[in-house]
């Protein structure tokens, strides 16, 4: 498939590449400084800024799926107002490009702990995570109403680490992933292969899912 990436150099978005290219996917990736990234056999790298939705949709225009692992880093000051307008931009610019699938890596911060209660919502929730937290919930919550795109948002598991790739994990839906009494892991090189799972098989079409062993 033709896949265009945003936030390939990132810590999901480097996992997403390797693995997608493994696969035999063309790869074309978004970058401010396309020099980020080294030459590689199937990837192109395309300058464009993920906050100018025309950017993104001259880049994405004609690809068969957009995988987006944007964000804007967590020492960005102003990280929930950045990556809301990254998300929209990215969102109107793959419209605009007439590109259907569209599949977008948020948080685990809004999926359920309890019933009515999400993750980031509760006392326990680290503070140095909560503004991207709460920007990513609203990026979700903005996505639901979208009907004309083919979208996807998957939210990890709440812990999200290093790991091997094994490519055997658990899938829900809107609630946290445990083990026992304690939130599930997973492994970036794993999270990796539940994107692109979904993006050769979709199966969760206008829907979010978590991944966790």
């Amino acid at each position: 498939m033709k896949i265009a990436l945003i936030g390939g150099t990132g810590f999901v978005g480097t996992a997403v590449l390797e693995e997608l290219l493994q696969r035999g996917h063309q790869v074309t990736a978004l970058a401010r400084d396309p020099a980020k990234y080294t030459a590689r056999e199937g990837l192109k790298a395309v300058t464009a800024d993920v906050l100018d939705a025309a950017q993104v949709a001259d880049a994405v225009r004609g690809q068969d799926a957009v995988i987006s692992a944007y964000n804007p880093g967590w020492t960005e000051p102003d990280i929930y107002n950045v990556f809301l307008k990254g998300t929209r931009a990215i969102v109107d610019g793959v419209k605009r490009a007439g590109t259907k699938r569209l599949l977008v890596v948020g948080g685990a911060g809004s999926l359920f702990v309890a019933p009515g209660v999400q993750g980031v919502d509760t006392p326990a929730f680290p503070a140095e995570w909560k503004q991207g937290a709460l920007a990513a919930r609203d990026a979700l919550n903005e996505i639901r109403n979208e009907t004309t795109l083919d979208w996807t948002f998957l939210s990890p598991a709440a812990i999200l680490e290093p790991g091997p790739r094994t490519g055997t994990f658990r899938l829900g839906a809107d609630q946290l992933l445990m083990n026992g009494d304690a939130p599930a892991k997973i492994s970036v090189a794993d999270l990796a292969v539940a994107i692109v799972d979904e993006i050769e098989t979709p199966k969760h079409v206008q829907k979010r899912f978590t991944a966790a062993y």
